[in-house]
């Protein structure tokens, strides 16, 4: 359907999420997140309002980052094992660049709060978008840890819920397609 593999519809045709787990260097530079971090203010934002923010944590702030998880992950499962903390220590470690996008409605608006959650989601995909464009991959990802207030706390305030945890590198083998619905079975014409 897109035979230019350069033009912006091929690139979103083909834009593919991969595992944060399998990614690797290089990332992007700061210069290069301050960019796709400004592609993600593009989305639709009803009200102007801005109802998301953005938290780098960098590489040497991993480790910190893994004693946010560890400690609200004991905290209401003191019984953990070995193995479910060795996956808790990899995840805050994986992909060279991580983003978390924090959903941040304005209270006083009033635009419904799920138009601003929305915003929040499209900002997320935006950074993906943003990120494929530069030639890097992303890797959306919540569990756990986003529905956690602890984890919560350490990036944003009481109001405020974890849209997702952005991981940016690059792939470490080429990334497979995978199923998707037709456009038939997704696409209907109200009244028919």
């Amino acid at each position: 359907m897109f035979n230019d593999l350069t033009s912006p519809m091929a690139m979103l045709a083909t834009r593919r999420s991969g595992k944060p787990r399998d990614m690797i260097a290089p990332g992007p530079d700061s210069t290069q997140l301050a960019s796709i971090v400004s592609l993600a203010l593009r989305v639709p934002d009803h009200g102007k309002l801005a109802p998301w923010r953005f938290v780098v944590v960098p590489a040497h702030r991993r480790d910190a980052f893994a004693g946010v998880l560890r400690n609200a992950y004991l905290a209401t499962r003191p019984e953990a094992k070995r193995l479910e903390i060795e996956a808790i220590d990899q995840f805050a470690h994986q992909a060279p660049a991580l983003v978390v996008v924090l959903s941040s409605p304005r209270t006083e608006s009033h635009i419904p709060a799920w138009e601003q959650e929305l915003s929040a989601g499209a900002a997320c995909m935006q950074l993906l978008n943003a990120a494929t464009a530069y030639g890097f991959v992303g890797g959306w990802l919540t569990g756990w840890a986003a529905f956690d207030d602890r984890v919560r706390d350490a990036f944003g305030a009481r109001h405020e819920r974890i849209a997702g945890f952005v991981f940016l590198g690059s792939p470490s083998k080429p990334l497979e397609e995978r199923p998707r619905p037709t456009v038939d079975a997704v696409l209907s014409i109200w009244g028919e």
